[in-house]
């Protein structure tokens, strides 16, 4: 089986990328395409991946490479919202990270973000930050949430960083925090919990957590406001075992069910039953991703 994943690499940790790193992980041939090239893409794969990357979505490549999906990532954005409705009715099949945008699209299928233990992996080493947020303020009310742990707990790291520092930064902390903007599992859930330190988040509305197998009080904890979140994180800065075993857990379950290993394999699976088009794994070795 050979891959074509499409998607403009602008960034070296756009998702793409980590899907180029699962292929690999996989032994699964695969080529990089930028979109401007798509007239170029060769009608010679056996399946055509257009990954979202929030920079392009008027450009379409030809009609005849077939089957296609698309992941989409950035669902929760209004203005892209909107294009991402209007191009999916030019997929076979359309993937969501967000779970409420998959439910509004017919064709579509939920696949959450996750995680690269190459980049988000636990790192050996003594805690140095009480919490650590690493992102950009997000305007409200995640921004006062963040300016008050700055405040209360002034030996932490919240701030942006290189996506080659995450697994470093959280590891080095004894409590990741988040705060999901859109009511969604984000990214940085399964980046704290892959570095091993305890998840302190937003309760979300639904179950999609639990739809992941993650449970409060077992692999992360969930606060529902400022007065629940500070004496949560003042207990679990005082109860060090109680936290490590939490975080161990939370560790576990993302090494074992969600990864971007984990998530290329959801995609193909659900390719073929829903398509009926059986994509078999290649068992000889295979160069790796070529980007062209």
């Amino acid at each position: 089986m050979r891959l074509a994943l499409i998607f403009n690499k602008t960034r070296p940790d756009t998702t793409g990328v980590y899907f180029e790193r699962a292929c690999r992980a996989l032994n699964l041939a695969c080529d990089h395409w930028w979109l401007r090239d798509a007239a170029e893409i060769p009608p010679e794969y056996d399946l055509y991946v257009r990954i979202d990357h929030g920079d392009d979505y008027e450009t379409c490549f030809p009609d005849h490479l077939r089957p296609r999906v698309f992941y989409a990532i950035d669902t929760h954005l209004p203005q892209s919202w909107r294009k991402i409705q209007r191009m999916a009715k030019h997929y076979d099949l359309v993937f969501c990270c967000h779970r409420a945008a998959a439910s509004r699209l017919r064709v579509a299928e939920w696949l959450p973000l996750a995680c690269d233990p190459v980049f988000h992996g636990r790192v050996d080493g003594l805690p140095t930050w009480d919490v650590a947020f690493v992102g950009t303020a997000g305007g409200v009310p995640r921004k006062f949430y963040l300016q008050a742990l700055r405040e209360r707990y002034p030996n932490s790291f919240i701030g942006s960083a290189d996506h080659t520092q995450l697994g470093s930064i959280y590891s080095r902390a004894r409590i990741g925090f988040n705060y999901s903007i859109a009511n969604d599992v984000n990214m940085r859930m399964f980046e704290v919990l892959a570095a091993g330190t305890l998840l302190v988040t937003n309760a979300l509305e639904g179950d999609d957590l639990a739809q992941l197998g993650l449970e409060g009080r077992r692999h992360l904890v969930l606060y529902r406001s400022p007065q629940e979140l500070f004496p949560l994180i003042d207990y679990y800065l005082a109860h060090e075992e109680e936290r490590r075993t939490i975080a161990r857990a939370g560790a576990e379950i993302v090494r074992d069910r969600h990864t971007y290993v984990h998530r290329l394999e959801q995609l193909l699976s659900r390719v073929s039953q829903r398509l009926g088009r059986p994509l078999q794994r290649q068992t000889q070795e295979v160069p790796s991703c070529a980007s062209s």
